[in-house]
């Protein structure tokens, strides 16, 4: 073979081998690009995943926190709601207390309605020696509304009873009036003071009293 043909032969290897390699980088450069793209997509979604688990969390971390937010705020107005009907209650308590004494200015009702709290303990104890206390301003009126007492008493009762004034115990100078009805041998005390019959409706009243004023409680289901 001639020098010639020798190198045309080389040509031939070389192109064939150029192109072969050629060929070969094109399809690992596909294969790469492929893989890449695959990669990629993987990085993306898995990413993508990430983003929208945190993104759920903080939803549902905001959310949480919202609602407790919205229900310190609510518990908060409600107390605040409470505490004012509170006070106001309070308020018209006391200054019904304050005007017990003013009440006593009317002798004439005053002495009928200390007639009543004694007749009251009359019924309730059903001795028959009681003793009576009072204020000793007041010892000339509930003197007189024991006799009333005692007569309206034996009308009703058909029976005697002896009431007497205890006046080595009076009532307080500073209570508002009314009066206490001893019996059994002084080991029983009905309190039908002023102060302690405005206790009573205080207790008594006071869900009447705050339906009056505040309305129905939609959120309560039973009553008393």
């Amino acid at each position: 073979m001639s020098d010639d043909q020798v190198a045309g032969e080389l040509k031939k290897m070389t192109a064939f081998i150029r192109q072969e390699a050629l060929e070969k980088a094109k399809e690992i450069q596909i294969k790469a690009d492929e893989e890449f793209a695959i990669e990629k997509s993987k990085l993306v979604r898995q990413e993508t995943s990430s983003i929208d688990s945190q993104y759920e969390k903080k939803f549902k971390q905001a959310s949480m926190s919202q609602q407790i937010t919205r229900s310190t705020l609510a518990n908060k107005t409600r107390l605040k709601v409470l505490s004012a009907r509170q006070e106001l209650l309070d308020d018209l308590f006391e200054r019904a207390s304050q005007g017990l004494k003013k009440f006593t200015e009317d002798k004439g009702t005053y002495q009928e309605i200390c007639k009543d709290l004694i007749l009251e303990g009359l019924y309730a104890l059903n001795e028959n020696k009681i003793a009576v206390r009072a204020r000793k301003v007041d010892y000339d009126l509930v003197k007189q509304a024991i006799e009333d007492a005692i007569k309206e008493y034996k009308e009703n009762m058909n029976k005697e009873v002896s009431v007497e004034l205890d006046e080595k115990n009076p009532q307080p100078e500073g209570s508002s009036g009314g009066v206490s009805i001893v019996g059994g041998n002084g080991k029983i005390d009905i309190n039908n003071t002023l102060e302690e019959r405005l206790k009573l409706l205080e207790s008594d009243a006071l869900p009447m009293v705050r339906t009056s004023l505040f309305g129905k409680n939609e959120n309560r289901k039973f009553y008393d």
